[in-house]
């Protein structure tokens, strides 16, 4: 019976324990270009710990970007600034993907550069509000996305992922859930084509799976991980027929030999057993604990196998060596949700949004 605690072999990658550092933006790209920072070396190399590291968000171009000061992978000036975080990461033993976030409809076109507005599989715009260097903004109505653009798309994700290799990073995340981009498309009101890209559960999840196919031949498929959130209204997402459209999704996505798949469990713990059964490769697992953050007590879920990893979020950000105290069984110092976005006033109190 294997624990949390125990190695694992991810496609190939040497994992020290099961314990993944969950991905969560952090907004401190501040050098130009929305490049990494020196402290954000500091920030991933004291979590090295981790059996496995996904990094926040990183838009794989700039249209991509949805929030302040979030760093990218579609420039050479990025993928340079990356180098340091991923060696400070490696040279304590640890193992970091890049978790690739286009966040399509969310976001505000004073958050992107050179007149680009945000874009959506359908000129419908979320609910809400987005936080950007003036403060609290209404999201816009998207640019529906056209073929040609579409086609962009996936290319820029896969020149990221070839730009994620290049900076020393492990793997990428292919980010599907949380109300972004690839969520867009699976979800049933920010999707209202009725072309190839939408109405049917195979249109639907066509992008997702066209973006890992993509990835998948570009770097290999045992250097991908795809993230979902069956259920996740957040950023203003409806969904229908989960167990439909999320069962069609992982068949899809099953032949493709990825290194893992990432589940954002929602209360529905019967799907998450029914995706467990049915993907054949490393199954991540950031269990429901809402409105706690996920803490020690979701560590069985490895020995009772439903999980081959356990992924932790905000507990990571107030505990770096979160592995060795998990293993003692504490004490775990509590989370601030005041210092969840880069420690400033915004502070968001609904963990879950975090990656």
């Amino acid at each position: 019976m294997s624990t949390a605690f125990d190695s694992f072999d991810l496609a190939g990658a040497k994992l020290a324990n099961r314990i993944a550092m969950a991905p969560m933006t952090r907004s401190r790209a501040y050098g130009p270009g929305a490049t990494p920072t020196p402290e954000m070396a500091v920030y991933y190399g004291q979590r090295a710990s981790a059996g496995l590291i996904v990094t926040e968000g990183i838009q794989p171009s700039a249209v991509g970007q949805g929030y302040p000061d979030t760093p990218g992978l579609h420039s050479q000036a990025q993928v340079e600034a990356w180098r340091p975080v991923t060696q400070a990461v490696h040279e304590r033993g640890g193992v970091i993907f890049a978790q690739l976030m286009h966040t399509g409809r969310v976001g505000h076109p004073s958050l992107l550069p050179d007149g680009l507005e945000p874009v959506g599989p359908s000129a419908v715009a979320a609910q809400g509000q987005v936080f950007t260097h003036e403060g609290p903004k209404d999201f816009v109505v998207p640019r529906e996305l056209g073929e040609q653009e579409i086609a962009q798309t996936i290319a820029d994700f896969t020149a990221a992922a070839r730009n994620a290799i290049a900076a020393g990073f492990d793997g990428v995340e292919i980010h599907g859930a949380n109300g972004y981009l690839i969520h867009q498309f699976l979800s049933a009101n920010a999707n209202q084509r009725t072309d190839g890209w939408g109405g049917s559960v195979e249109g639907r999840i066509r992008l997702g799976v066209e973006i890992a196919a993509a990835v998948a031949d570009a770097i290999g498929g045992e250097r991908v991980g795809f993230r979902i959130s069956p259920g996740n209204p957040y950023n203003d997402i409806a969904e229908e027929g989960l167990a439909e459209l999320y069962g069609a999704l992982v068949a899809r996505l099953a032949p493709l030999e990825l290194a893992y798949l990432h589940l954002m469990e929602g209360p529905d713990r019967e799907l998450t057993r029914q995706l467990r059964q049915a993907w054949p490769a490393a199954f991540v697992l950031n269990p429901f604990t809402h409105p706690q953050p996920t803490g020690h007590d979701v560590l069985p879920l490895v020995e009772e196998g439903l999980a081959d990893l356990i992924a932790f979020g905000a507990l990571f950000l107030a505990n770096p060596d979160l592995p060795r105290r998990l293993a003692v069984g504490g004490p775990f110092t509590t989370p601030d949700p005041a210092t969840f976005y880069g420690g400033d006033e915004r502070g968001y109190t609904d963990y879950p949004t975090l990656g």
